[in-house]
Parts: structure tokens; C-alpha cells; sequence
């Protein structure tokens, strides 16, 4: 019996050790490997010197100064961090409950013919590889998660811990029945429960939140391709008209040359009106920029509004061009809004974009008169009307993807946006 006893305390003891170094999520060499396997050596050693000294109980309760401090100091040592592997330690220490209590099962439901080293033993390697292959992979994922993700993960394994040496190894209080410490467990189960519920909540509504803000801005950047792609046809149609202007002239010259001279000139008035109205002005060298600038500025005489533009912007700057649309069709329409509020209460309204490229930063500002009835809420702009505010959304979101800065603000009447990306 004591030779299992001996068989079965190694065999733990390199379960905790292979399980702690695959939970640690360590990028393995081959010196790491090595330095892994002499330093379960010696670790072993150490264990057996200590038993053959003194008792199993004394070994009991000095593990964790010969084997789990030890052992956490070599994986700090090979992994560069400090707090991971301790939690990679208790985890691992947590699991090795999974092989005594499936062997204590074993024993109860066959007593005659299980004895409790064996029944470790044998549960021993099927587990581990199980462990490896289920458990692992998801445990050193956490690894990589902020310090406050690894110390929630942390806290059951090190409650249990220190709960299972203070009541079972140091004192016997959980052998006496102390209903205190009976419950303690089955309270930290529920408890932590509890709080996986309202954290798994908490991230769907975040997850549902930030999935509403992507339908949002994928229907916008659609729109702003689908404006861009009209506008680009308008284009075609100019040149294809600048293509038939040959054929206009010899059109007008026999008009001329037969005395036709009005229908020379309603034929003239016709061009220049259907030129007119497909007009793309080039505010600057972006393609993009000039078809949202050139829509927008004949939407805003249409409502009897000025858009005053003064655009420096490249062909190429640091923005995508879906981006860029959504952007200034958001900003402008929101504008034009603004001005048609004003119209209907037969006030003034004007807007102005000014826009710029500096140290491969793009800078937007836009102005419009406004009726001064602007809400905001934590420095957006903010309404309660059904299918509004979905643009500032769009613009917040893409302003956050960049990693740039926003400023919505209200200053005497006038509406002022500033993007930085």
C-alpha cells in the first residue's frame, strides 16, 4: 500500500505540474522544455526528501512551499509574468480535484474491488489528456485578457485553495461539521454563479449593442456607395456629353445655315440646362469628396440654403472612401436638416464645411445655423425621435474606429462638429 501511495503522490504531482504549464500558455522551446522537466525533478526530490524525513501529513502541509511556490516561481521565470502563472498553479490545483473525487466515487460505488491509489492512478492519464485537449486551450485564451479578467478567473480557484488547506490539511474543521464551514463552498459556487450571470448579461447587451452600431454603419457606408455610384453615372453622363459635343455643333451649324435661329438657341438653352443640373464641381483633388461636396451643395440651394465649402483634401489620405462618404453625407444631411427647420419657420439657414490634410491627419469642421433646440447627452447630440440620430452614431463610430477625436458643440445659434482622424 505504500508503494501506491508513493506511485500515486508522483503521479499528481506531474499531473499538477503538466496541467499548470499548459494552462501558463507558455510558447514552448526546447530549452524551456528541458528547464520544465529538470525543475519537476528536482521539485519531486525535494518532495521526497521531505517525505521520507517526516510523515505524509507534514508533506501535506508543507506542499505548498516545496511543490506550488516553486513550481510558480519557474513558470514566472519562463513565461515573463508574474500574476498568470499563480493562477495557472491554482487552476491546475483546482482540476486535481476532478481525479480525487471521480477515484472517491469509484471506491464508494465498489468498495470491495477499488482502492482509492489505484483508482487515481488509473484516472490519472485519461483525465490529463482530456484536460489537455477540452480545458487548456480555453484557459490560456484568458491568459491574454486584462489583469481584472485574469483576477476574476482567479478568484474561485484561489477561494478554494486556501479553503481546502485552512479546513482539511492545517485544521479539521471541515472533518467536524462546522455548518459555516460545510456551506462555504456551495456559497462560493453561487456566488461566483451569480456573478457569471450578470457578466455573461452584461456582454450581450454590449455584444448587441455594438452589433445594432455595425447594422448601422454597414446601411450608411451602403447608402454613401450607393450616392458615390450615382454620382459617378451623373459624371459619365458629362463626359459622354463633353464626348457629343462635336455632334451638338454640326447640329447648330445647320440650324444656322438654314435660319432655324430659335430652335438653335432652344436646343442651346436645353444642353446648358441638362449640363447644369449634372454639374460636378471639383471643390478639391478627392473624387469622392467632390461628388458628396457637389450633391449636397445643390440640395442646400434647392431649400434656399448656402453651403459654403473650402476643402484641401488629396486623392489619397488616411481614411477609406466608404469612410469618408459616410462622414461628410452624415455631418451634411444633418445640415440640411437643420436648414430645412429653419426654412419652414421661414428663417435663414447657411452651412460650412471646411476640410483639411496635416501630418497625415484628416480634419473636419462643420457649421450650420441651427433653431438653438439641440439636446445633448454625455457631448452628442441626442433625440428621442423614431429613425433620427443614427448618423451621429455612424460618424461617433467611425470617428472611435480611427482612433481620432470628436467635438460636438453649440455656440450662438450655430452648430459646429469637428472631426479629427
Amino acid at each position: 500500500m505504500k508503494s501506491w501511495y508513493l506511485i500515486n503522490s508522483i503521479s499528481v504531482a506531474v499531473f499538477g505540474f503538466v496541467l499548470s504549464a499548459a494552462f501558463c500558455g507558455i510558447r514552448w522551446t526546447r530549452g524551456k522544455r528541458l528547464a520544465l522537466i529538470g525543475s519537476m525533478a528536482a521539485i519531486l526530490s525535494l518532495q521526497g526528501l521531505v517525505l521520507f524525513g517526516a510523515s505524509p501529513a507534514i508533506v501535506g502541509r508543507l506542499y505548498p512551499l516545496i511543490t506550488h511556490i516553486p513550481l510558480a516561481a519557474v513558470l514566472c521565470i519562463l513565461s515573463r509574468r508574474l500574476l498568470w502563472p499563480v493562477v495557472a498553479v491554482q487552476a491546475a490545483y483546482l482540476c486535481c480535484q476532478l481525479r480525487r473525487w471521480l477515484a472517491l466515487l469509484a471506491v464508494a460505488v465498489a468498495p470491495g474491488f477499488a482502492d482509492q491509489n489505484i483508482a487515481e492512478l488509473a484516472l490519472t492519464i485519461p483525465l490529463l489528456l482530456v484536460l489537455l485537449r477540452v480545458a487548456a486551450p480555453s484557459v490560456q485564451s484568458i491568459s491574454h485578457g486584462t489583469a481584472a479578467v485574469q483576477w476574476q478567473f482567479c478568484i474561485v480557484p484561489a477561494l478554494y485553495y486556501g479553503f481546502d488547506y485552512l479546513t482539511r490539511i492545517y485544521t479539521s474543521l471541515l472533518t467536524e461539521g462546522s455548518m459555516v464551514v460545510v456551506e462555504f463552498m456551495p456559497f462560493v459556487c453561487s456566488a461566483a454563479y451569480l456573478a457569471f450571470v450578470l457578466h455573461a448579461s452584461a456582454e450581450g447587451q454590449a455584444r448587441s449593442r455594438l452589433e445594432q452600431a455595425q447594422g448601422i454603419l454597414d446601411m450608411q457606408v451602403a447608402q454613401a456607395v450607393q450616392e458615390i455610384e450615382v454620382l459617378r453615372e451623373v459624371q459619365k453622363k458629362n463626359s459622354i456629353c463633353r464626348h457629343d459635343l462635336r455632334h451638338h455643333m454640326n447640329y447648330l451649324s445647320s440650324c444656322i445655315e438654314h435660319g432655324r435661329y430659335g430652335q438653335a438657341l432652344s436646343y442651346i438653352h436645353g444642353i446648358c440646362l441638362e449640363m447644369e443640373k449634372n454639374k460636378v464641381e471639383a471643390f478639391c483633388e478627392n473624387e469622392a469628396a467632390n461628388l458628396i461636396f457637389s450633391a449636397f451643395a445643390g440640395r442646400m440651394e434647392g431649400c434656399g440654403a448656402h453651403l459654403g465649402i473650402r476643402a484641401k483634401i488629396p486623392q489619397e489620405i488616411p481614411v477609406s472612401e466608404s469612410d469618408l462618404c459616410v462622414l461628410l453625407s452624415n455631418a451634411l444631411e444633418n445640415a440640411l436638416h437643420a436648414c430645412q427647420t429653419l426654412r419652414e419657420k421661414g428663417l435663414p439657414g447657411q452651412a460650412e464645411v471646411t476640410a483639411y490634410v496635416e501630418n497625415k491627419r484628416l480634419f473636419l469642421q462643420f457649421t450650420n445655423s441651427c433653431d438653438g433646440d439641440v439636446a445633448f447627452a454625455r457631448g452628442v447630440p441626442a433625440t428621442d425621435k423614431p429613425g433620427h440620430g443614427l448618423g451621429v452614431q455612424s460618424i461617433c463610430a467611425i470617428v472611435a474606429q480611427y482612433g481620432g477625436i470628436y467635438d460636438f458643440s453649440l455656440q450662438d445659434g450655430t452648430f459646429i462638429l469637428r472631426l479629427v482622424l
